[in-house]
């Protein structure tokens, strides 16, 4: 129900003037209409380390493609600094699947998966059983159309 009321308040914010929709040319990482932290917080390299999200602490973070990252430990973060690319979420944490059909939607981090050794997000549980249906197909679908959403 809350993804209900999240998207409702969206609407009326950007209706009203107040913020407009996160658009990947915009921001080509997914952080929230007022946040600038990426993942909501959650270590990027966790999702590989400890094969589960876990949350960042303000005091292990860095700066990348403007957006502040958050890390669980000096370890992770330095992990991250010497290949971002490794770790941050595919289509800047973006929903893979939207990103698949062509535009983009939040990305959940409790909603992943790491294929062949890259982190894709989805918006919810729903879309990501979307998405587990065909993965390849999809990851296929959304390489094309990355570049197309940043324009």
């Amino acid at each position: 129900m809350w993804k209900s009321w999240r998207a409702l308040a969206c609407s009326l914010c950007i209706a009203m003037g107040f913020c407009a929709p996160t658009l990947a040319k915009d921001a080509p990482v997914y952080t929230g209409t007022f946040s600038s932290t990426a993942l909501s917080g959650y270590d990027p390299v966790a999702y590989f380390s400890a094969l589960k999200p876990a949350k960042g602490n303000a005091k292990f973070s860095t700066e990348y493609k403007g957006a502040k990252w958050l890390f669980s430990s000096a370890e992770n973060r330095d992990k991250f600094v010497a290949t971002p690319e490794q770790y941050a979420p595919q289509y800047g944490g973006y929903c893979a699947w939207a990103v698949s059909q062509g535009y983009t939607a939040s990305g959940d981090p409790l909603f992943w998966k790491v294929v062949n050794n890259r982190l894709y997000l989805n918006y919810d549980a729903d879309v990501q059983k979307k998405w587990e249906a065909s993965i390849p197909e999809f990851i296929q679908k959304a390489d094309t159309h990355w570049p197309k959403v940043l324009e």
